[in-house]
């Protein structure tokens, strides 16, 4: 009888170490440390709710790329390469990589967050699949950054005073957009605007709003025009494929649920209600829940500038992404996004 009780005894300390083992830490890297998403979304998702929902089967050890002091483009080829577990950031840093990848954030294909999520959604197959072939890796999720808007430090009244203007681009489509307008596109990293504004090098730069508030964009810029030029420049969340295909059915489960409820939902809910809040904190026109207001000139864009935009897109920048992504990409963006914001592309 006591041999049998030991016996027992020792096959429940074999389960319980096995559960120990089982349970997995992912080394996480978030995007900007400084923006609102990694501040009120990715931090308290992976180092509180992960851990929680999975009674501590996943946890978390997160950093950002910028803390690690690794390019935005770097972040989804060393994520290929199992470097860490799981990367976060911006889509078109990874542009370079996958001409197609730039269907993902197109410029004034949304004015409001339902429709940004819909064209997300709608995206969300394609992005799968380029995520697997080109990055090793598995797409967890898809946030939004707020729209892409323009920041100046000059007199702008409406979109035909872009031209001939130097103007940082948010993304390479976005970059396209500005070209067809007359401006020139000019290529700064994120950190690198508020230097290049205030020496000249740039005459404007695209950005979210909340991002260009948090960084102090409005020290030295003047106008803001809220045409989102750039995009909402999601934020894809993605795994190593060969992290994920080691989890068991529950951890993969359970991530992937958490993920899209507890982290994807609450930050498209906040999306419009952030833009509006940005552009009263920067502008001083309605109450700043964040901080101080700011008093840089709001430049409403007009029907005319919208119409403008949207022939801009549909006549020159679309036909040139479908060329460089290839036709067969071309019909898969017509056949879903396409028809869930109403823009027609010709693939023929």
């Amino acid at each position: 009888m006591m041999k049998r009780f030991a016996l027992t005894t020792i096959s429940l300390a074999a389960l319980c170490a096995g559960s120990a083992v089982s349970a997995e830490e992912l080394s996480v890297v978030g995007s900007w440390s400084s923006l609102p998403l990694h501040k009120q979304y990715e931090v308290p998702f992976w180092t509180k709710t992960l851990p929680e929902v999975s009674g501590g089967d996943l946890t978390a050890t997160l950093t950002t790329h910028d803390q690690m002091g690794i390019s935005g483009g770097d972040v989804f080829r060393m994520l290929s390469q199992g470097v860490f577990d799981v990367g976060m950031t911006v889509a078109d840093y990874a542009v370079a990589d996958s001409a197609p990848l730039e269907g993902l954030d197109v410029p004034l294909i949304a004015t409001d967050a339902a429709t940004a999520k819909k064209a997300v959604d709608a995206a969300r197959p394609m992005v799968d699949d380029i995520y697997k072939d080109v990055f090793n890796s598995k797409v967890l999720a898809i946030a939004p950054y707020p729209p892409q808007v323009v920041f100046c430090n000059a007199d702008i009244k409406s979109l035909d005073d872009l031209k001939g203007k130097k103007v940082r681009a948010s993304g390479r489509m976005t970059a396209k957009f500005l070209e067809a307008l007359g401006a020139e596109g000019v290529n700064v990293s994120f950190g690198e605007v508020p230097g290049a504004l205030q020496r000249g090098v740039v005459d404007c730069a695209v950005t979210g709003a909340g991002s260009g508030y948090n960084a102090g964009w409005w020290e030295v810029s003047t106008h803001l025009m809220t045409l989102p030029l750039g995009g909402w420049d999601p934020v894809v969340t993605a795994i190593n494929m060969d992290k994920w295909n080691s989890l068991s059915d529950e951890q993969k489960n359970v991530l992937q649920t958490a993920i899209k409820e507890k982290f994807e939902a609450p930050a498209w809910d906040d999306a419009q209600g952030a833009l509006e809040n940005d552009i009263a904190c920067l502008t001083g026109k309605g109450e700043c829940p964040y901080g101080e207001a700011r008093g840089m000139v709001l430049v409403t864009p007009s029907a005319a500038d919208e119409a403008k935009a949207k022939d801009v897109l549909i006549t020159q920048v679309l036909p040139d992404w479908a060329e460089r992504a290839g036709s067969d990409w071309a019909k898969r963006w017509s056949d879903s996004v396409g028809k869930v914001t109403g823009v027609e592309l010709d693939v023929n």
